[in-house]
């Protein structure tokens, strides 16, 4: 019998394999779970940000990110804290001084990305497909 960690090297043929995989617990769901998590134009920016320097105030990181709105910003600090992958610290000083940093999910992710980064380089779309749009 294979590990749970190998169901997405063949097809699911067994109920039980199928729900391993598919069910509302499975890989599937999991993996997906994670897509969800880091899903928007600036969360990916966010993070590897994050990852360069250990903490930063919000300000800095509008600066760094050019584009993005005030409002996108927050919303995506707000939920990338709420998943647990970020970290709102909060000096209670007046004026606000609010600094985010990488929890330590955040911190278990960058493996991920970094292996999806190196995926992503070693299947580069040809010269012909890329003019397509494809």
């Amino acid at each position: 019998m294979m590990d749970e960690t190998s169901t997405h090297f063949y097809v699911p043929v067994s109920h039980e394999q199928r729900e391993r995989c598919l069910g509302p617990e499975g890989s599937a769901w999991h993996v997906g779970r994670v897509i969800k998590m880091i899903q928007s134009r600036w969360k990916l920016p966010i993070l590897f940000r994050l990852y360069a320097d250990p903490s930063i105030r919000t300000l800095q990181l509008k600066r760094d990110l050019p584009g993005v709105s005030q409002k996108m910003l927050t919303a995506h600090l707000r939920e990338m804290a709420r998943d647990g992958l970020i970290e709102r610290v909060d000096f209670g000083e007046k004026p606000l001084r609010v600094e985010y940093q990488l929890s330590e999910t955040g911190r278990q992710l960058l493996p991920v990305l970094i292996a999806a980064r190196r995926f992503s380089t070693s299947h580069l779309p040809a010269a012909d497909d890329s003019a397509k749009g494809v």
